[in-house]
């Protein structure tokens, strides 16, 4: 004999999952940055790429930038810039190492301070510090005429003077985080302080300093005050250059080209100096 069972009961699906509204808060949070960033931005951009499409002669044309990249001015001035950019970058990693090295291990009073001031030092504009080496340094400055300020030593010396510390910043990050006690038993096995250095400091410094070191390329080759406030005459750089065209020649689409370039020469940089700023940990 065999007992009847009862049927089961089968639940319903839903006819369609219920999304939370606040699910939807983080992301009308960020409509408002996101739709200022589109229009100071992206806007503004996006117009000088279509103002380098569109010839004087009406239409739609890339022979802006065939006359960019076929002129002499343009590969003179992109020289320039990568040169000048890649001398002050390694100007800067030397002396911001060995100022960095100083302020973190050589103890001498105000080190504290001096540490303190790079952090101000970050905010002043390039020019100040141009101008101040002209006061000094320029054809009625304190010390004497130096007329090397108007070539293109005198924006090196001036992009070396600036940049530095946006090295020295994140090596004295580093330095204070490095274990004093691998310096101390380097020291109590003989080891003089140019093997520490070579040895145990600067394998922890490598990182801090490929991040620096790549901002200061950035900025380098985006300089503009630097070489228009030294006068230096003959140094064109890609920046200067668009300034030039827009201003003095007013060829706009011929100037919006070299800034196209120049803006993709250093977002691509940027991103290399986002990865090795992720990889040091900054």
């Amino acid at each position: 004999m065999t007992g009847d069972t009862a049927p089961r009961a089968v639940p319903a699906r839903p006819a369609g999952r219920k999304v939370s509204p606040r699910r939807w808060v983080p992301h009308l949070w960020a409509l408002p940055p996101v739709a200022l960033l589109a229009l100071f931005f992206l806007y503004p951009l996006a117009l000088v790429v279509r103002q380098s499409l569109r010839p004087d002669t009406g239409g739609t044309s890339l022979q802006a930038y065939a006359d960019v990249f076929g002129s002499e001015a343009f590969r003179h001035a992109l020289w320039t810039t990568v040169w000048l950019a890649l001398a002050a970058t390694a100007g800067c990693l030397v002396l911001g190492f060995l100022l960095a090295l100083v302020i973190a291990f050589v103890p001498f009073p105000g080190a504290k301070a001096v540490a303190r001031f790079i952090d101000v030092y970050l905010s002043f504009p390039s020019f100040l510090i141009t101008l101040a080496l002209l006061f000094l340094y320029g054809g009625t400055g304190v010390v004497g005429s130096f007329r090397f300020l108007a070539t293109p030593w005198g924006v090196l010396l001036a992009e070396v003077t600036y940049f530095t510390p946006f090295v020295m910043r994140p090596l004295l990050a580093a330095f204070a985080q490095l274990d004093t006690a691998q310096l101390e038993a380097a020291g109590s096995l003989g080891a003089r302080a140019p093997r520490i250095v070579r040895q145990v400091i600067l394998p922890e410094a490598l990182p801090a300093l490929a991040a620096g070191g790549s901002l200061v390329l950035v900025l380098c080759l985006n300089e503009f005050g630097i070489v228009l406030f030294t006068g230096a005459k003959g140094v064109t750089t890609l920046p200067t250059l668009v300034y030039g065209k827009a201003i003095l020649e007013s060829d706009y689409p011929g100037a919006c080209a070299v800034a196209v370039v120049n803006v993709l020469i250093s977002v691509g940089l940027y991103g290399l100096y986002r990865v090795v700023s992720r990889r040091a940990g900054a």
